[in-house]
């Protein structure tokens, strides 16, 4: 990976690259250990998704959450 580059003229930096950005930043530069972070954080909100597909009913969800296998 090479120097970050600044948005070409009249095109903004879309907010992702700029979570990322302040995501690197908040690691002190190192980009695995913002990824890392990033990564574990996820799977903590995969598990309380998983957790709320068990309390919340499919019909509650209005069918967002997709329906638990028999």
């Amino acid at each position: 990976m090479g120097k970050p580059q600044n948005a070409p003229n009249g095109e903004a930096v879309s907010e992702l690259e700029q979570a990322a950005q302040r995501a690197i930043e908040a690691a002190g530069g190192d980009a695995v250990t913002a990824l890392l972070k990033a990564l574990a954080r996820n799977a903590e909100l995969e598990h309380e998704l998983a957790l709320s597909r068990g309390a919340v009913s499919n019909g509650f969800s209005r069918g967002w959450h997709r329906t638990r296998p028999l």
